[in-house]
């Protein structure tokens, strides 16, 4: 989370909008510079001109001088106006990257909201639901399912999913296909091209691994996207890390808050039988 904090943070964006201010305010005093310049030009051939109509063709001197000096506006008229074009394509790439970092402000601000959700409960329904509805409003995904590992058979088994039905999904061995080397080697896994892509439930377009540290869990396996999301942006694949992260922890906390619920409450059985 830091680094994303970091590089697009409140600061960071506020920098950005300075240095865009600054930029046209440069670019209004080139082109008010640039009007004076040309003023003078004007001025000076319109001496010239008289130069010629009352006098006769003026003193060879003054003829050069005044040839130079338009020269020379000339020259610095060249000069301004390129300023004027590097600073218009400056002013346009600090806009671009402040409608980036605004993007990746709101989506980091969302995830935070997202996080402190997963990790508000400690129930296993709940923190599955909400992981779709992450899925869903975060990455824009219309068919998906999560799939947890069970350790005693090296097994993907679905848990939850949106779109489907949870029969539809596949039960995967661990190494096995697109989605069981996801979770083997623990890395996201992106399909080349969305153009044309089918749907395979054995072939996602995305894979997920929801990880804690380098111990894979689970996945999440996407299948098809919301009608108005066309691509992945540069934000979507830091948001599948940092997904990962949390959902993993926070199912994993459910998982062992249930199991301990259920130990405790067979305990609990048997004190009972032998208190009576």
């Amino acid at each position: 989370m830091s680094q994303s904090e970091d590089r697009g943070g409140p600061n960071r964006a506020d920098d950005f909008l300075q240095l865009f201010k600054k930029g046209a305010e440069f670019t209004q005093d080139l082109l008010k510079e640039n009007e004076r310049l040309r003023f003078r030009i004007v001025k000076l051939e319109d001496a010239l001109k008289e130069h010629e109509q009352v006098g006769g063709a003026p003193p060879s001197g003054d003829a050069a001088r005044l040839l130079r000096k338009i020269e020379e506006l000339e020259q610095e008229k060249e000069e301004i106006l390129g300023r004027i074009r590097r600073v218009e394509e400056e002013n346009q790439d600090f806009a671009h990257r402040y409608v980036e970092i605004e993007e990746e402000n709101n989506m980091l601000a969302n995830l935070y909201i997202a996080s402190y959700q997963l990790h508000s409960t400690l129930d296993f329904k709940e923190v599955t639901q909400i992981i779709l509805e992450i899925v869903i409003n975060l990455i824009g995904a219309e068919e998906f399912g999560l799939l947890l590992l069970d350790e005693k058979t090296n097994r993907l088994e679905p848990v939850a999913c949106e779109g489907l039905e949870l029969s539809q999904l596949p039960s995967v061995n661990v190494g096995v296909g697109i989605i069981g080397t996801s979770v083997k080697t623990g890395e996201n896994y992106f399909i080349e091209s969305m153009e044309g892509y089918e749907r395979d439930f054995l072939k996602p377009m995305v894979c997920i691994p929801l990880k804690i540290k380098e111990h894979v869990i689970g996945v999440i396996a996407i299948y098809k996207l919301l009608t108005q999301k066309e691509k992945f942006t540069s934000v979507d694949y830091e948001l599948f890390s940092l997904l990962a992260g949390h959902a993993a922890t926070a199912v994993f906390s459910s998982r062992l808050y249930s199991e301990s619920e259920r130990k405790l409450s067979t305990i609990q059985g048997f004190i009972d039988l032998l208190t009576k």
